[in-house]
């Protein structure tokens, strides 16, 4: 074998996807066609779950060095509206600007001092699979050559080779509004206002957010004082052009909507695309995975990246597990199972996203400030912050008569141990598995004893405790909770029954 896992992009889903293989001490090669990493800043950062799940893993402090705005405004578009969640002490969703490219460095740099294999120049242009492995044909720098892993994963992006030469059906719609995105800067001739706004000779006053007319939408923040976020949508007959957008087209867009010459200068970044809402019909076929974008694309903004980091890091533990003989049996189609189910709820909000934000006549506007309204009211803030960050989803888990933490995202307790004060986000760094006693049951920890090389046992004390023990998952999600005072006996029943679920036999 050449490989355990052949990994195809190097875009942040391949290296975060090495990254957590080699945590759980298997042997990854990422292959990426480009021989460059690219310089276009596809995304300004990160928001959501992922933000947590990097604190579990430690690197959340390295990620904010690197932030170009450590502090964003907590205000989010939501299909042609806003969620402002400014003035909540503990908001729900949280963002982290770090433009792609330095992204990319940082998890590289990640991959890669956890001994991650990564060769760039290497394109994909067959694969084949077996009982045993999986075999790719790789066009490279010095021609055509074959290797050998026991799995493949494609995360090569919405336009996946991986996915069709695996046959994996990706059905779902292009909508035909055509958007178009610039970073710029604004002359001196246009003013801008305390709060955001710009005004010019021509065109007025306009303000910072959504501009509509009957021609489409124009909408602007600001990256930095200096730097304007500016995007554009309009409906157009052919939305396929796939020549590199000028900042004179982003002009003319803009002219177009808004009736007048917007002046611009300085473009750092500039893209034209079209909204798609697809998802692979699995996500496993046979020893061929697919993860981010490869198994789903979104028709709104920042969720891309949290969904497909997050899809790694329930995916490599599960290949590891399988390729070091330990899995049980089922373990690794549990990616699908709960990976799909995380991205039909995102493709959920974002499609009433497009509801949303499409219509341009009475009826719509109408609709877009009833759901304003409805904002203003924090449960519902809260609701739909959580639909965004992905931290609503509940894993389905086997077994009756769960506790309601059972499926979710383990909380960052702090916890008060023999050696001191740590906490549920310290144990997770090295992704381990963890059973966390936190109410000095014994019994329980007597079964996981016998699942010691495969997990650690903890025992703490967290003042409010949220249940009597938990079985965290190396993923952070709870396998098993028993409920507090639950009786010894249906808990430890429970609690063997989690543990070889999820880690098979005991030795």
């Amino acid at each position: 074998m050449d490989a355990d896992v052949i990994v195809v992009g190097a875009g942040p889903t391949g290296l975060m996807l090495a990254a957590e293989l080699r945590l759980a001490g298997v042997r990854p090669l990422v292959l990426e066609r480009h021989r460059h990493p690219r310089d276009v800043p596809k995304a300004n950062g990160l928001s959501g779950q992922i933000l947590q799940l990097l604190r579990y893993r430690g690197l959340l402090e390295r990620f904010e060095a690197a932030s170009t705005d450590p502090h964003p405004a907590p205000r989010y578009p939501f299909g042609g509206v806003h969620l402002d969640l400014t003035g909540l002490d503990d908001p729900p969703l949280q963002a982290l600007q770090v433009p792609q490219p330095r992204l990319e460095r940082l998890l590289y740099d990640r991959a890669r001092e956890l001994g991650a294999d990564i060769r760039r120049g290497c394109e994909v242009v067959g694969v084949g699979q077996d009982d045993s492995g999986v075999v790719v044909d790789v066009r490279g720098p010095d021609g055509q050559s074959q290797l050998r892993a026991s799995y493949l994963v494609g995360c090569d992006g919405a336009y996946s080779s991986v996915r069709d030469l695996a046959g994996i059906a990706f059905p779902g719609i292009t909508y035909p509004d055509v958007n178009r995105l610039g970073q710029v800067a604004i002359p001196a001739s246009v003013t801008r206002h305390d709060n955001g706004d710009i005004e010019t000779a021509e065109l007025g006053r306009i303000s910072a957010g959504y501009t509509r007319t009957d021609r489409g939408v124009v909408a602007f923040g600001w990256l930095t004082p200096e730097i304007m976020i500016l995007s554009t949508v309009e409906d157009e007959l052919d939305p396929t052009d796939d020549t590199p957008m000028t900042l004179g087209e982003l002009r003319e867009s803009v002219g177009r909507i808004l009736g007048g010459e917007l002046p611009l200068t300085e473009p750092r970044r500039l893209s034209r695309f079209v909204f798609q809402a697809r998802q692979a019909e699995t996500y496993r076929a046979g020893r061929i995975l697919l993860a981010g974008d490869a198994a789903h694309v979104f028709p709104a903004t920042g969720v891309a990246l949290n969904a497909g980091l997050l899809d790694t890091v329930n995916l490599a533990w599960k290949l590891a597990a399988d390729i070091q003989g330990w899995a049980p049996a089922g373990l690794l189609d549990t990616y699908h199972r709960e990976r799909h189910l995380a991205g039909v709820r995102t493709l959920r909000h974002t499609r009433a996203q497009v509801a949303l934000r499409r219509g341009y006549d009475p009826a719509a506007e109408a609709l877009r400030e009833v759901i304003q309204d409805l904002l203003a009211d924090e449960p519902a803030r809260r609701r739909v912050a959580a639909m965004i960050a992905g931290t609503d989803i509940r894993y389905p888990m086997p077994g009756s008569d769960q506790d309601p933490l059972t499926g979710t995202f383990a909380p960052d307790l702090t916890l008060q141990t023999g050696d001191g004060t740590t906490s549920v986000a310290e144990l997770m760094h090295t992704a381990r598995p963890v059973l966390l006693d936190l109410a000095g049951r014994p019994e329980l920890r007597e079964i996981a004893h016998d699942w010691r090389h495969r997990i650690d046992l903890r025992t703490a004390d967290a003042g409010n405790r949220p249940a009597d023990a938990l079985l965290i998952r190396p993923d952070a999600q709870i396998a098993w909770a028993a409920t507090i005072d639950e009786p010894a006996d249906t808990a430890a029943l429970a609690l063997r029954a989690a543990l070889t679920v999820w880690f098979g036999e005991p030795r």
